[in-house]
């Protein structure tokens, strides 16, 4: 199963994701309007007591009502990231979650590797080669890793190959970081040489995994 980068969502579209996120956040952190009205009011007011400082309350005021209005969306959209997060975390299928809302030229293909436990390995095809993305438990991750590399190897010639286990141990990184793990890296291929790359790994596929395209709920198994 290949995941690739969705078209451009309209403008009523991204703002009809932003409500439900937001609406899911409220529901399930019920200290998430009281802190952003919070924050709102009292940016506001701080803006108000400057601008009655310099003279000008009013013009300040207006003008703070935009910076209340900043503070506040920042402030709810970390804690509705944070929501998300917390709900999918540990969840096998998690880092496919993550990757497959990822903007750019990210090709991912799910559950190249697994085991019976939902020990996984997802193959990413982007611009800083082949990225090889592990989540599970224990030695298991990096053995599958290992295993995908060696077949990988094999088509790619000398192209990048990473490699990433999700967790919280060390040399691990968080889910929560993914994202921004993967776009930090180089970017060492051209667009061309993407789509290439993209077309030699068709020959070794993805394994018939009978997974969902989202996490899975814990204690799961592949049957």
């Amino acid at each position: 199963m290949t995941a690739k980068t969705p078209g451009k969502p309209t403008r009523r579209e991204r703002l009809g994701q932003i409500r439900d996120a937001l609406s899911v956040t409220a529901k399930g952190d019920p200290k998430f309007i009281p802190i952003v009205v919070g924050v709102f009011l009292g940016t506001l007011a701080v803006m108000i007591a400057i601008g009655f400082l310099l003279g000008h309350p009013v013009i300040i005021g207006i003008l703070g009502i935009s910076i209340a209005a900043l503070a506040a969306m920042s402030i709810a959209g970390r804690r509705a990231s944070k929501m998300a997060f917390s709900r999918i975390e540990g969840q096998p299928g998690a880092a496919f979650a993550v990757m497959g809302s990822m903007r750019g030229d990210w090709r991912v293909t799910q559950a190249v590797e697994f085991t019976r436990n939902y020990d996984l390995v997802h193959r990413v095809v982007g611009r800083p080669g082949v990225i090889l993305v592990a989540e599970g438990s224990g030695a298991k991750p990096r053995e599958l890793i290992g295993m995908q590399a060696r077949k990988v190897r094999r088509l790619v010639g000398d192209k990048p190959i990473y490699d990433v286990v999700v967790g919280e141990e060390e040399g691990q990184v968080p889910l929560r970081k993914l994202q921004s793990h993967l776009m930090k890296l180089p970017r060492n291929l051209k667009p061309k040489e993407v789509n290439e790359l993209e077309s030699r790994l068709k020959a070794i596929g993805g394994a018939n995994v009978p997974i969902p395209k989202g996490p899975m709920p814990r204690g799961g198994k592949i049957r």
